[in-house]
């Protein structure tokens, strides 16, 4: 019973799943589906709190519930029921069935969830191929668009390229060690030392990983399959996938310390430093706000990586209220690209000249996504900023001025270009080409859900307490 009540979230997920592809099998309908997969999806996040309860707790050899897994299952529900209430707007009116997406949608957030629990490699590579392959069909769901057929093949070709790199360096440490699980790994790797093959398992594991979460030199997928795939698939890969794989390599290295071998953590460090400034760098000169904001993904992962590298500390904690952050303003801002492009009509609505003088037609969306951008750059009283503080905090305590040095670069020129897209959203200009977004859009979920994230990066930016406490308690769990 308490090993049922550990993993309800997870088995509510797929029952909602099973519930929503009968639902389809007996009658197509798109209010229903949507609806099935929200009261699901909250019935898990609530699922939670019974989680928390019996945590700390190895339910299996593969799977363990504990306050690290409860965040990030938290994070990936909540970006889920986004998606989720964002894509129900923007499917509107697409030709074709629509109540698919939601069945892959939780599918996907399955494969998340049991991704974040997983202690073994065995289950991280199953977790992680249940999370990705859904993907494929999200992001090629619009597919008469070729920009969307596009994405969705790139990703999947890249991603079975990653995940057979990651398959082949589970073998060879499998092959070295004679084991599979994260603390057995870690132990037997602390003993071994720096043998060639462990190297290489442990490379070929970073390559397929570092692919997931758009870490330069694997970055190069990112900025167009964001820019081809539909606005709410698009939203899914930028948050949750992030966090599930982020948070199952920062579990990796908590429970295997022996992984961060001088050599390897110097290449950390060297990724993280490469990844901030070619990130920021490559987002200068963006005419697309989706592109923008998949190379802005990856700089902001190359400041997720500096909590990696050092791993001490309140490194931890710094991941962890650096990924809140981070989830809350792209929910945000892919929210008001959704939005825009409400219901389906075609392209999303991503070309910078479809915003000019966008404060001018829809006031609200232009201030939610003025607040995201600002947040995006770290600016004072939103909830970016608190996550730049304790990244250069947590730099400055472990000493890695080059680091923090990187974080300040990079942040600086981010300025830039995020403040270029809010001084678009004020510049009309006669005959512009406009791409309106629908008339009653405030009246839809999808416009509740953007006001909401709006609210919370700027209430967590002035009062960031509870989110703080929240993360200690995990922590602690």
């Amino acid at each position: 019973m308490t090993s049922l009540l550990a993993l309800s979230p997870l088995i509510l997920v797929c029952a909602t799943a099973i519930v929503v592809m009968l639902t389809i099998a007996w009658r197509r309908h798109h209010d229903l589906t949507a609806t099935l997969t929200v009261v699901g999806l909250n019935l898990a996040l609530a699922a939670q709190l019974l989680a928390w309860w019996q945590a700390p707790l190895d339910v299996t050899p593969l799977i363990t519930v504990d306050g690290l897994s409860i965040f990030g299952g938290v994070l990936i529900l909540i970006a889920t029921l986004a998606c989720a209430t964002l894509g129900h707007a923007y499917l509107e009116g697409a030709r074709g069935p629509r109540e698919e997406y939601y069945l892959l949608l939780l599918c996907a957030a399955a494969g998340g969830i049991a991704l974040v629990s997983s202690r073994h490699l065995a289950s991280l590579f199953f977790s992680l191929e249940l999370l990705s392959m859904p993907l494929y069909g999200m992001l090629a769901y619009t597919y008469r668009e070729r920009g969307a057929l596009e994405a969705g093949v790139k990703y999947m070709v890249l991603s079975a390229a990653a995940s057979a790199f990651l398959l082949f360096g589970m073998a060879l440490l499998y092959a070295r060690t004679g084991h599979l699980d994260f603390a057995g790994l870690g132990g037997a790797l602390a003993s071994a030392g720096g043998d060639g093959w462990l190297l290489a398992g442990m490379g070929m594991m970073l390559i397929g990983l570092g692919f997931k979460l758009s870490i330069v030199p694997f970055h190069l997928w990112t900025p167009d399959v964001y820019e081809g795939s539909p606005a709410p698939a698009a939203t899914f890969l930028a948050s949750a996938s992030k966090v599930a794989v982020l948070v199952v390599l920062l579990r990796l290295l908590q429970s295997a310390p022996a992984i961060q071998d001088a050599w390897f953590h110097s290449l950390l460090a060297v990724l993280a430093f490469v990844t901030m400034l070619t990130g920021n760098l490559l987002a200068l000169m963006q005419q697309d706000l989706k592109r923008l904001l998949g190379y802005s993904s990856i700089a902001h992962f190359g400041y997720l990586l500096v909590a990696l590298v050092i791993n001490e500390g309140m490194a931890v904690e710094t991941a962890s209220i650096y990924l809140v952050t981070y989830v809350l303003t792209t929910l945000g801002a892919f929210g008001v690209v959704t939005l825009l492009s409400s219901p389906y009509g075609g392209a999303d609505a991503s070309r910078l000249h479809h915003y000019r003088g966008l404060f001018w037609r829809r006031p609200y969306l232009t201030a939610v996504l003025t607040v995201m951008m600002l947040s995006l750059a770290g600016i004072p009283l939103t909830a970016g900023f608190i996550g730049k503080f304790y990244i250069v905090a947590v730099g400055v305590e472990a000493s890695r001025w080059w680091l923090v040095g990187a974080v300040v670069a990079g942040s600086a020129i981010g300025l830039y270009y995020y403040l270029r897209v809010m001084v678009t959203l004020f510049l009309p200009e006669p005959g512009m080409q406009r791409r309106d977004a629908t008339t009653d859009w405030a009246q839809r979920a999808g416009g509740v859900v953007v006001l909401a994230l709006a609210a919370l990066v700027v209430l967590l930016g002035v009062y960031p307490a509870p989110m703080i406490d929240w993360v200690r308690l995990m922590a602690a769990t």
